[in-house]
């Protein structure tokens, strides 16, 4: 449901608010007046309903307080949160905040009961004596820290209190939990608070669903496990948790400001929106959906290639955070099956239709069934009731805007709760579910009321009684519609269901029993041998949409067989077409095999009849050749020289070559393998560079015109460079001499330096060592990469220090040291002459820089700027390190590194060496030319090795010409990166590395 529901970005211009603590606010937002305050009974006078409905007030304060979630258990009581710690955690130190409001803390949270005591609780509230009134309260638990929602099961009560999920074990069923909470899961984000994971419920497979917000992180792992084991994740997301069988993973990525879960009855599974012009997000397993991606961070996989949009839906103002399928009887028939939503913001309920968009949904507005003149009324959740009734959660709040919230003008003494159910509808009598048999719960498997299915799923997966598997695989089998698919998820939570029961139920003739039997079997990410190939059978002849969607989320679960078999029958499928799910599903799936299943994936391209396929043309083609070429690795680019080969016809190949270029926009094609070019130039690509690789006379003529003219097109340039760098034509030395003298393109001339490195040419060192003095810091940095490479030129640039021509300050020390390489006596007396011993810090000495630096950084006070660390990371970190997608690629990506660990990073950054990261370790490279690169191994092939140095420069060096190369101890990354920096600039640089997203 919730919170983020209303706290929703309600634009205000209050980006200068920064807390400390629970302290007052600096430059808060104004004061909020809102609508005039209404007692419960009078507020409940202001709402008007449809004449067939009636609207019922069943909680208010002080009994209930700020309710964000509500559910129901067995017994058909309430639970309720009270969310009374909001905004602030108790116990933590806000270190910093965006422009967004997104924090930095002090310290992670101890989970309840160690750390501090919050003001959240679980109330529990019942009906009694059955006359529609909630005479009994109590509380569960309280002392919770930003409880977002919970759910009943297993033995016990599970709880989302970010950064944990948690599991209050309560066998004997008293409402009193037997001890301690059990961490299941940590690492939630905690950055906004009304934006956490929340919405916890069961689905009908036994796995516990949830919601993420946009605008947190996760950092999600199992009570000991690594740090690196964790599973990273930025912003807004579907997850799930198997209790069982412990398992976190990510069920889909991407949304709105996801604060609800919806399951309907077919086991559809749908969230809310934050924006408008829909009502919310249909999600499919293993997708990805739209996200504000520079607020919220890129997707996780670089090579998805698309997304999914909302469901559609005609323009409306924002928004319907949260909402349900009405699935019961007990409202008149016109409004089965229709969505009830939330909008917190307008302070109503609306009713929507829902009809099928190919495999999807779209939606249609109906009416407001439920609406008011008081403008508190804020509703926040909504949740289908044991009684067949809509019941809906009111924070009761004269603003839903986090800023105003954050500010500390938050009402926490009010709260109402409402019943939205048939005017002529009777309360429901008392009753148990839990006092039933398990015999006894298969008869409710076939109630008109979702709710007790659903209840009686989460009993049968409680008890796991096996006595009932026999009537369940009846039930399954002599039934259709909707009780064959609640049997056939009573049997799978009993134990029942195995891959004899499948191999039958794959032929079940409603679709919604085939498609559940697809997804429970591919669960574990394996199936049998015979089961694969019924299911790759079926793949070819199934007629039910929803059923192909599932099997081709299921296939990316699987191994290549059967999965790509699944995958490329499903591709077979024409109808599918237009369909506004299944072609990206499919992409999906053939792209995870990229990385390890790449030949079994090729040989379906070697397939004329797949290239004739229409999904194949439209939607893969281009996919499959922009996915290989956009890593830029020559083995990637040997396979897009494969696909070329195979190509049917030109018009295929013109499909390959438009993802092709689509992935190389902004990037060289100066280093492309041999077969690649050879490949292109059956197709005409890239001309005057395939001749230039080939040797081509005519095309040496003319590329060394466009290099030389500054009227030519940058990028042509600059990709001619790169090739004259790796081809050896020594007619290029002096137009690339004359653009590092004359050009102002510092981009150009980095390029050309770069290119020279290849040419034993005296007149290079000479002319590059004469021009250094008046070169910007850059450019210096890649003419040292130059002037180290080659024994005489690093003797004319040490000769130039020696004479005064060049400032030895201009020369870090980590450039003197690459020239010890050499074994000649002049440059080591040079060397020591004028830059003595190079040997660098000891680690005593740094061991007593971090704990100077880590001391400074845990006592200075103020606030950090987290903005001017952005810059401060820009100018000395970005240029090697990615951080949230933007960055260079010489050093390790940071997004994924552990940055809340200070004592970890400062070790890093004042120490590199002391670990170096798998895949970054450094390399010396001697060639049979007298070169002697050093840089970490970017890329290999067969033919060739790429070093890329610490300026950034990829230097390519054929295999044959290398004479010696050595492992290095030695970081790339330079010593004393901190010493530069004052003591605030470091506090603004670590509060920013800190920063769990993008800066917006």
């Amino acid at each position: 449901m919730n919170l983020r529901l209303f706290l929703l970005l309600t634009s205000l211009a209050s980006g200068s608010l920064y807390v400390v603590g629970q302290a007052a606010p600096l430059t808060p937002p104004p004061k909020n007046t809102g609508g005039e305050f209404f007692s419960p009974a009078d507020s409940l006078k202001q709402f008007t309903v449809p004449e067939d409905l009636k609207l019922e007030q069943v909680l208010a304060e002080p009994i209930v307080r700020q309710p964000i979630f509500l559910n129901f258990d067995e017994r058909g009581r309430m639970w309720v949160i009270n969310y009374l710690q909001y905004p602030y955690p108790e116990g933590l130190r806000i270190l910093s905040k965006d422009k967004h409001h997104r924090a930095v803390y002090d310290k992670v949270p101890l989970p309840p009961p160690h750390g501090e005591k919050g003001d959240d609780k679980i109330t529990i509230h019942e009906d009694t004596n059955g006359d529609g009134k909630y005479d009994k309260h109590s509380v569960f638990v309280d002392g919770l820290n930003i409880a977002s929602s919970f759910v009943k099961g297993r033995g016990g009560v599970w709880v989302l209190n970010p950064p944990y999920l948690l599991f209050y074990p309560d066998k004997d069923n008293d409402d009193v939990p037997d001890g301690d909470p059990v961490v299941h899961l940590e690492g939630f984000g905690l950055e906004d608070t009304h934006s956490v994971v929340n919405s916890l419920r069961w689905g009908p497979d036994g796995w516990l669903y949830s919601s993420q917000g946009s605008t947190v992180s996760g950092k999600v792992k199992k009570p000991g496990q690594k740090d690196k084991e964790a599973v990273q994740t930025l912003g807004q997301l579907i997850w799930r948790y198997h209790p069982e069988k412990k398992i976190y993973e990510i069920f889909a990525e991407g949304g709105g400001n996801a604060f609800g879960v919806e399951i309907d009855d077919k086991g559809r599974l749908y969230s809310g929106h934050n924006g408008g012009n829909t009502r919310g997000f249909h999600y499919t397993q293993g997708s990805y959906y739209q996200k504000g991606f520079g607020k919220h961070g890129p997707l996780s996989n670089p090579y998805a290639f698309g997304y999914f949009q909302a469901m559609k839906h005609a323009k409306v103002p924002r928004f319907t955070h949260n909402f349900i399928i009405y699935e019961a009887e007990t409202l008149p028939k016109k409004y089965w099956g229709h969505l009830f939503g939330v909008e917190p913001l307008q302070g109503r309920v609306v009713e929507s239709k829902v009809t099928a968009d190919g495999s999807s949904y779209q939606t249609e507005d109906l009416q407001r069934p439920v609406a008011t003149t008081d403008k508190r009324f804020r509703p926040v959740d909504i949740k289908l009731g044991p009684d067949g009734a809509i019941y809906f959660c009111d924070m009761y709040e004269h603003q839903i805007a986090h800023g105003q919230h954050y500010s500390g003008q938050v009402e926490k003494g009010d709260g109402r709760i409402y019943r939205l159910t048939a005017k002529d509808a009777k309360p429901l009598a008392p009753f148990d579910l839990g006092k039933k048999s398990s015999q006894e719960l298969i008869a409710v498997l076939d109630h008109p009321n979702r709710w007790f299915r659903q209840q009686a799923l989460r009993l049968f997966g409680d008890r796991k009684d096996a006595s009932v598997i026999p009537a369940l695989k009846q039930k399954l089998f002599e039934s259709d519609g909707q009780s064959a698919l609640e049997a056939l998820w009573a049997l799978n939570l009993s134990g029942g269901f195995d891959e004899v029961v499948a191999a039958k139920s794959l032929k079940h003739s409603d679709p919604y029993v085939r498609a559940w039997t697809i997804r429970l079997l591919c669960d574990d990410h394996q199936v049998s041998p015979e089961i694969g190939q019924q299911l790759i059978a079926l793949a070819l002849t199934e007629p039910h949409v929803q059923v192909r969607s599932q099997l081709a989320s299921s296939s990316k679960r699987l191994p290549a067989d059967p999965g790509l078999p699944i995958a490329f029958n499903l591709l077979s499928h024409s109808e599918d077409l237009d369909d506004v799910h299944l072609p990206l599903i499919l992409w999906w799936s053939l792209e995870k095999r990229v990385a390890h299943d790449r030949d079994a994936l090729l040989a379906y391209f070697s397939k004329p009849e797949v290239w004739q396929y229409p999904l194949v043309e439209k939607y893969i083609l281009e996919r499959i050749m922009r996915r290989f070429a956009a890593t830029g690795s020559r083995n990637d680019l040997l396979v897009c020289a494969k696909l070329l080969e195979l190509a049917p016809d030109q018009s295929h190949a013109e499909i390959l070559m438009s993802g092709f270029e689509t992935a190389m926009k902004g990037r060289s094609s100066a280093s492309f393998p041999k077969e690649l070019v050879t490949a292109m130039s059956k197709y005409g690509g890239q001309s005057i560079s395939l001749g230039l690789r080939q040797g081509d006379k005519q095309a040496i003529e003319k590329a060394l015109k466009i290099v030389a003219d500054p009227k030519a097109d940058n990028q042509k340039r600059l990709d001619l460079i790169q090739i004259f760098g790796e081809v050896k034509v020594p007619a290029c030395v002096p137009v690339l001499l004359n653009i590092i003298s004359n050009s102002s393109d510092l981009q150009m001339q980095i390029a050309a330096i770069s290119a020279l490195q290849q040419y034993p040419d005296d007149s290079i060192g000479k002319t590059v060592t004469a021009l250094y003095p008046n070169m910007s810091d850059d450019l210096r940095s890649a003419a040292q990469t130059l002037l180290t490479i080659r024994k005489p030129w690093a003797k004319d640039f040490l000769q130039a220090i020696d004479a005064g021509k060049i400032n030895k300050t201009t020369v870090p020390v980590e450039t003197a040291r690459k020239m010890t390489v050499f074994s000649d006596d002049a440059i080591s007396s040079l060397i020591t002459k004028h830059f003595g011993s190079i040997a660098g810090a000891t680690t005593e000495q740094m061991q007593k820089q971090i704990a100077a630096h880590q001391k400074m950084l845990q006592t200075a006070e103020g606030e950090p700027d987290r903005y001017a660390g952005e810059k401060l990371f820009q100018k000395n970190c970005g240029k090697c390190h990615k951080l949230f997608g933007e960055g260079g690629e010489i050093g390790p990506d940071l997004t994924a590194f552990k940055r809340d660990d200070v004592g970890r990073m400062l070790v890093n950054i004042v120490n590199p060496s002391n670990e170096i990261r798998e895949g970054f370790e450094t390399y010396l490279v001697v060639t049979e030319d007298g070169r002697v690169v050093n840089g970490f191994l970017a890329d290999q092939d067969n033919n060739v090795i790429v070093i890329r140095s610490a300026d950034g420069q990829s230097i390519t060096v054929e295999r044959d010409n290398i004479e010696e190369m050595l492992p290095q101890k030695k970081s790339l990354m330079p010593e004393g990166l901190l010493d530069k920096l004052s003591d605030k600039e470091i506090r603004d640089l670590f509060s920013y590395l800190r920063s769990s997203q993008p800066l917006p």
